[in-house]
């Protein structure tokens, strides 16, 4: 009988002991295979194009960028790639970015071990995997405005009160970028001022105080 191959995996997380733990964890399972293991977007597109994985694990939160950044880039580059997010960040803001960019999965961390292995076997197949309480926000989220990834990056600084310059440099943008940004965001929000659109954005849970 004709051995089946295992599901290739890399894991993406900044943090050491979160890719060790899923590591040994899934490497108990002889049908998963982890071919690599990343702590940020650069060493993970490097891996990806090293040795290409059947699917990324992926944090929301990286060193240098997002992690919806990342499943975008995975994406475009190899159309076989499949992307699971698994994050302790599952406001609508994340779920919505990842699912746009092509996740085909999200899963808070706070989940049980089978779930996580049900998820990564339901994705390997073909299939999607979005929690009941994941899908509902995914939901709402596709009758919010249609920010794109950068405006909700603007808007969430906004929302903690920074000035166009204090976010051009957090974002590496011209200053007249940002202010087209802004000016966009607001259109879209149906709103008047930055105040309006702060005020807005928390109330429509568009971006949540203290993250």
């Amino acid at each position: 009988m004709k051995k089946i191959a295992p599901i290739r995996i890399l894991l993406v997380d900044d943090h050491f002991l979160v890719r060790m733990g899923l590591a040994s964890s899934l490497n108990e399972e002889d049908d998963l295979e982890i071919i690599g293991e990343a702590a940020s977007i650069a060493e993970a597109t490097a891996a990806a194009a090293a040795r290409l994985p059947d699917i990324a694990v992926i944090d929301m939160r990286l060193p240098d960028g997002s992690g919806h950044e990342l499943i975008r880039d995975l994406t475009n580059r190899y159309p076989s790639l499949k992307c699971l997010v698994l994050s302790v960040n599952t406001g609508e803001n994340d779920i919505l970015q990842a699912f746009k960019a092509g996740a085909r999965g999200y899963l808070s961390k706070s989940i049980e071990r089978p779930e996580l292995l049900e998820a990564i076997r339901t994705i390997a197949k073909g299939g999607d995997y979005f929690p009941a309480s994941i899908r509902r926000q995914l939901d709402q989220g596709h009758a919010r405005p249609d920010l794109t990834p950068r405006e909700f990056e603007v808007l969430e600084l906004v929302v903690k009160g920074m000035l166009n310059k204090e976010i051009a440099d957090r974002l590496g943008l011209a200053e007249i970028t940002v202010k087209q940004h802004v000016s966009a965001v607001l259109r879209k929000l149906n709103v008047q001022d930055r105040t309006q659109a702060a005020i807005a954005a928390v109330e429509r849970g568009l971006v949540r105080l203290g993250e």
